[in-house]
């Protein structure tokens, strides 16, 4: 919250130096002159400064308005005979008896306004003349002075505190309800986390299991084979792999590393389970690494894990070519496999689906996309870039 208090405080003395020059200026121009003596000038310094100390602490307000409430009564009496204007402060005691209506607790708040009350009375019936006044407008005129600003005082303070009390509730209301969408959620992936580990992951080990039995119970000679079920055992591995983090992301775990999405950090990781499976990769990075946002990372792995499938899927078999170039203002990754004669068909319409999801998640980090085969006929071409702010 903004520290308000200098500009209270700037605000407490402009409202104190208007009641001090309007105070004073009534005294001198319609008060009696300062010829009288040194009575007229004790009235006149006594309402300078108990008009400026309401510029002071409001922890002082009860003394504040008990010094306006002795000016009043001392008036008449230092000023006799003379019987004019008698009131040093007039301004002074409107904003003394709001802010001992404001600021002071039940008790000093009554003590402030019964001593304003008494001020007020004693200024209006010391004078001998004043003695014969209508009591009905007497009532009026302490009333105005005296007990109203005190009561707008008071009703400004409850009203304060209501509103507090009010924004308190609120502050509450949305903290119990922010919670509760919390252990909602909370209590939502743990649920999708138990159902993905009770089905998906069973089954995905079990493929793996049987994918390696089976190759292990191979005659020899079957190399096509082996290199197929070598495929199932890298995918399944990396399948689990990728969903224990997504178990341990939903579980909500501390750990960092169980939340992180693996990047480019992990290619190298994915290219040793492809080679593991048979299928040929090379790496060649230029323009040495960067560090990338977050989403690109991930982004660049998961397009590099999709095209390297496809690969696997439907290529020929030989060497695939990776190039990662870091360059000024993006970065590009290129993935060239050659297709197999008998699978160019098949691939060109299995990799619709891998080229629509590689080209949604480029489009949406604002990058661009090329995928399809090359002029050849033969090799098949990923190639996709992301802006980078320039170093």
């Amino acid at each position: 919250m903004r520290d308000i208090s200098g500009s209270l405080a700037r605000q407490a003395c402009a409202v104190a130096a208007v009641c001090l020059v309007a105070d004073a200026g009534l005294f001198l121009i319609d008060g009696p002159p300062l010829s009288l003596g040194w009575q007229a000038w004790v009235v006149l310094l006594g309402g300078i400064f108990a008009n400026a100390a309401l510029a002071g602490p409001s922890r002082y307000s009860g003394w504040v308005s008990a010094a306006h409430a002795v000016l009043l009564t001392a008036a008449p009496l230092l000023l006799f005979p003379y019987d004019h204007y008698l009131q040093a402060t007039n301004a002074g005691v409107l904003i003394a008896g709001y802010r001992a209506g404001a600021w002071l607790s039940a008790k000093p708040a009554l003590a402030a306004l019964a001593a304003m009350l008494a001020g007020l009375f004693a200024c209006i019936f010391i004078p001998a003349d004043r003695g014969d006044r209508d009591w009905r407008l007497v009532l009026i005129e302490v009333g105005i002075s005296g007990l109203l600003p005190w009561m707008v005082g008071r009703y400004t303070t409850a009203r304060r505190a209501y509103i507090a009390d009010l924004q308190r509730v609120e502050e509450q209301r949305q903290q119990h309800e922010a919670e509760a969408v919390r252990r909602a959620v909370a209590e939502e992936r743990t649920t999708i986390a138990r159902d993905l580990h009770d089905v998906i992951s069973h089954h995905v080990s079990a493929i793996g299991v049987h994918a390696g039995a089976a190759r292990l119970g191979l005659p020899e000679g079957e190399p096509a084979a082996r290199r197929s079920l070598s495929a199932v055992e890298s995918s399944s591995r990396a399948a689990m792999a990728d969903l224990r983090r997504l178990l341990d992301l939903l579980h909500g775990k501390e750990n960092g590393d169980a939340q992180r999405q693996p990047g480019l950090d992990n290619l190298d990781e994915l290219l040793d389970n492809l080679r593991t499976a048979g299928l040929p990769v090379r790496l060649t990075s230029h323009g040495g690494p960067r560090e990338l946002p977050g989403s690109v990372d991930v982004a660049l792995y998961r397009i590099a894990q999709e095209a390297l499938t496809n690969a696997l899927r439907h290529g020929s078999g030989k060497t695939v070519e990776i190039d990662l170039a870091y360059r000024q203002t993006e970065v590009v990754l290129t993935i060239t496999n050659e297709i197999g004669r008998a699978r160019r068909n098949s691939a060109a319409e299995s990799t619709k689906r891998g080229l629509a999801g590689i080209r949604q998640r480029v489009a949406l980090f604002g990058g661009q996309a090329e995928c399809g085969p090359l002029d050849d006929g033969r090799h098949w071409r990923v190639r996709v870039g992301f802006p980078l702010e320039a170093e």
